[in-house]
């Protein structure tokens, strides 16, 4: 065998392993950040419920708005999760200049490229993807990516946040599993999404990291399909009462 053999592969498997350190520092790397509007963040942490939804016809998209805010809840996140979605952004931004329209479920950089262009001010994603953390930060808009263990939020860390989404939460144990992974962690705050509906948000409000809670309970896809607003609004309304109670108790 050729002697120079083993020592080509060894070269490759070393070229490959500094290869792997390269993609992991780019990926964890600290990048540049414009400047964020600081009143996004604040109306987030005063709304204390952010209605998650889903639209399944850009008709819908400004009654929805509409019945949301009248009933109190003035931040919505639009999951990218239907062929309307980016419309349904830009409808809700015309009809309703009193709402802060935000886009979940964005998974690439271009998603959250046509989320901004449509208008939304925050970016929700389920996953730490750092391609999306760093196009937020280079543009200078919020970004609030999802997380589930310490490890993610360690990486978070590195990329410069320090609101993350804690998703699915129910599914990764609740209120008991993000007061535990919260604890190291003091600087942080949450977003917890994922399972939370009117019975358990006392517990996910009152812990001390929590920001605001993320949720879908008061768009029933019934009610939303018959398009009966004024039942959606007197949801919201519920749901906006609850959380102000639930602050109201805390202080």
């Amino acid at each position: 065998m050729d002697k120079s053999f083993p020592a080509a592969v060894a070269l490759g498997a070393a070229a490959g392993a500094l290869a792997g350190v390269g993609l992991v520092l780019w990926q964890t790397k600290k990048p540049t950040k414009k400047p964020v509007d600081p009143s996004v963040m604040n109306r987030l942490r005063q709304s204390l419920v952010v209605p998650v939804v889903t639209v399944q016809d850009a008709s819908q998209a400004a009654a929805m708005v509409q019945a949301l805010v009248e009933g109190g809840l003035t931040c919505v996140e639009v999951v990218f999760r239907t062929a309307c979605a980016e419309e349904a952004v830009r409808r809700m931004v015309e009809a309703e200049p009193r709402a802060l329209v935000g886009a979940g479920t964005i998974l690439t950089p271009q998603q959250a490229e046509r989320a901004v262009q449509a208008g939304a001010r925050f970016i929700v994603s389920p996953g730490l993807n750092p391609e999306v953390v760093h196009w937020c930060h280079a543009h200078g808009v919020v970004v609030i990516p999802g997380v589930a263990t310490p490890t993610e939020v360690e990486t978070a860390m590195r990329l410069g946040l320090e609101v993350l989404k804690f998703f699915p939460a129910e599914a990764n144990g609740g209120v008991a599993a993000l007061k535990a992974i919260g604890g190291p962690y003091s600087k942080l705050t949450f977003m917890p999404t994922g399972g939370v509906n009117e019975s358990n948000l006392e517990k996910y409000l009152s812990l001390p990291q929590v920001a605001c809670c993320g949720g879908s309970w008061m768009l029933p896809q019934d009610v939303v399909a018959q398009g009966d607003w004024r039942k959606i609004k007197s949801f919201a309304q519920e749901a906006f009462q609850l959380a102000q109670s639930i602050k109201r108790k805390g202080k």
